[in-house]
């Protein structure tokens, strides 16, 4: 005997119709408003008695707040819920206005809060029913709402990211000004590189002098003539700046800013759509004003604009060591060399002309007279070897077990990371998993060997995810890999904070065995042999000197405070007690007898030879 046939209405169709594309949606929406209309849908779906839902966000926590998802219709009018809604906004928790059974309509709200920010408020209109559906309708909301959470958790990330770019954009900025040991290459550098970061047509950048700024640096551009009206546009637009001490734009940010009148005008002189003007400052003073055009696309936006004031506050600084050093440098020497010509050829000055006879004759002991000449060098002791401890996979710091100078043991934990994500994403892919399974049975049974082969692949890439999920969660443990002395790494004020793949977070050196490494200045590297003997005073040990032999000169150098060091590779003879790894001093190493005169003059005679050969034909 045969069992009846189930009946589907029209309706139910339609429903499952209405499911089927809200799912499509909500798997891939096209911006945040769809992503919210289709989890709302969804969600009023799955309570059988929701006849109306509201999802209330706000840009920050103070609001306001804006209806950002209606159901059933967005033109029905949702007034009557916003008492809920602002209940559960006012005690950041679920809330049910229940209405006395069989006699109205209940209102159920739960808020949207991530990381102690609060984003908004879902409400629902739930039809007249038991009581104990009220509560299995919170818990719904309660288990719906994870969805939201990890969208704004999403965009939280999505603006750390955008500060860290922004920052990174600083700190590249302030290397590219500090590259240059003079002011007017730094400049013209850090105009280049703003003009191509922050899709500027034209960067200038001008400094103060006699109470008006003339432009130093315009951007892709090696000389202009001072005289041209370009230049005198842009100084009345950097003008204005030093007048007023603060950024200027044009078109302005707000209604509330003041526009500058030197900056339009200097904007329908040169044809531009958007100009942004910010100062120069040091110690609190505008020493400058950096121009910033666009002639096609959007104006400046307030990240934009505070992004530019922000370099110049930092630029300002290192721009005015610069100025001030070469100026002052050239004014102190011409004075000082004028002043002593003055006092040794005139009739006057004996005392003068004593002073230059004992200066003759003592240049011509310091000649004749040779000591062991050393070349000094920074140095640091390593451990024979070391090992790096990196983090496996990008994550948060979660637990500081050991820091540098730390004894650690083989096998003992560094520091853990967060697995909560991972956790989640392991949970996440075995329901996926799961459910895939079950819809392979379904096209098993049905015979569905196309959607069998299909589903069978998902089911492979699922699996594939859990594992590497699985993976990561095993490594969420740094371990030191044998007995030693943690080098370098400390993670106990990092807690919380996030660290990315391939990050050296520890190092970690034998308790035995060191070596000596000498960073040599290039002016001196080629009277460096293998070989060759010297001593080296610690910090940590001021008091005794430790004989070393030069073991070996590598062809790799690096660049630290505007010159290029070599590595030296040394050997201590003997030891020390209280010698531990990553001390740091001073190494001499001995390389011959030279005289005195030329001990203390050859680096600027070299530099003056380098210098001479650089400006001859």
């Amino acid at each position: 005997m045969q069992g009846a046939a189930p009946v589907y209405s029209l309706a139910d169709e339609a429903q499952a119709r209405a499911e089927s594309a809200a799912w499509t949606r909500f798997a891939a929406p096209a911006d945040v408003d769809e992503f919210c209309n289709s989890w709302l849908a969804l969600l009023c779906g799955q309570i059988g008695r929701c006849r109306a839902a509201l999802l209330l966000l706000g840009e920050d926590e103070n609001g306001p707040y804006r209806a950002t998802a209606v159901w059933p219709d967005r033109r029905r009018d949702m007034q009557h819920l916003a008492p809920a809604g602002q209940r559960a906004l006012a005690e950041r928790a679920g809330v049910v206005l229940a209405a006395p059974e069989g006699e109205g309509e209940s209102h159920v709200a739960y808020p949207v809060e991530v990381a102690g920010r609060l984003w908004g408020v879902v409400v629902l209109e739930i039809a007249p029913g038991p009581d104990a559906e009220l509560q299995s309708a919170l818990r719904s909301v309660h288990w719906g709402i994870a969805w939201l959470l990890d969208h704004f958790r999403q965009r939280l990330l999505s603006d750390r990211e955008a500060t860290l770019a922004r920052v990174d954009l600083i700190n590249d900025l302030m290397a590219t000004a500090l590259q240059h040991a003079r002011l007017e290459p730094s400049v013209l550098a850090v105009a280049n590189q703003l003009a191509q970061r922050l899709q500027c047509d034209r960067v200038s950048i001008g400094f103060e002098q006699q109470g008006r700024i003339t432009p130093l640096a315009i951007s892709h551009t090696a000389t202009f003539d001072e005289r041209s009206d370009l230049v005198r546009w842009l100084g009345d637009a950097m003008d204005e700046v030093l007048d007023l001490g603060v950024s200027v734009c044009h078109p302005p940010l707000s209604a509330d800013d003041v526009g500058g009148i030197a900056n339009a005008e200097t904007a329908r002189s040169l044809k531009v759509d958007a100009i942004c003007s910010v100062p120069l400052l040091h110690e609190g003073q505008t020493l400058g004003a950096m121009v910033l055009e666009r002639s096609a696309g959007p104006p400046f936006d307030e990240r934009t604009a505070a992004l530019a004031a922000a370099a110049g506050a930092l630029l300002g600084s290192v721009w005015a060591l610069l100025r001030e050093r070469d100026l002052s440098w050239w004014r102190k020497t011409r004075r000082a060399l004028h002043n002593f010509a003055v006092g040794l050829a005139g009739p006057s000055h004996p005392g003068a002309k004593l002073l230059a006879v004992c200066a003759a004759l003592l240049i011509a002991v310091l000649t004749f007279v040779h000591i062991d000449y050393r070349v000094s060098a920074r140095t640091v002791v390593e451990g024979s070897q070391q090992v790096a401890a990196v983090a496996p996979f990008d994550g948060f710091i979660a637990q500081a077990l050991a820091r540098a100078g730390d004894t650690v043991a083989q096998g003992q934990p560094l520091a853990r990371l967060d697995d909560r994500d991972l956790k989640l994403e392991a949970a996440r892919w075995t329901a996926e998993r799961e459910q895939l399974r079950r819809r392979y049975q379904v096209a098993q049974a049905s015979q569905d060997r196309s959607a069998m082969g299909v589903i069978a692949a998902q089911i492979g890439q699922a699996e594939a995810q859990l594992a590497l999920a699985q993976e990561r969660l095993a490594r969420v443990t740094l371990v030191a890999p044998y007995d030693g002395i943690v080098v370098s790494g400390d993670l106990s004020q990092q807690i919380g904070s996030p660290v990315e793949q391939g990050r050296v977070l520890f190092e970690v050196a034998p308790t035995a065995g060191y070596r000596v490494i000498l960073q040599v200045d290039e002016r001196d590297i080629t009277r460096i042999k293998a070989g060759q003997g010297g001593e080296l005073v610690l910090s940590g040990l001021p008091g005794r000197a430790l004989p070393f032999a030069v073991h070996h000169v590598t062809p790799v150098s690096t660049a630290q405070d505007g010159r290029n060091y070599f590595r030296v590779e040394a050997k201590l003879e003997g030891g020390a007690p209280r010698l531990r790894p990553g001390m740091e001093g001073v190494g001499k190493v001995s390389v011959g007898e030279e005289s005195r005169i030329w001990v203390w003059t050859h680096g600027f005679t070299d530099w003056l030879r380098l210098t001479a050969w650089n400006w001859m034909p």
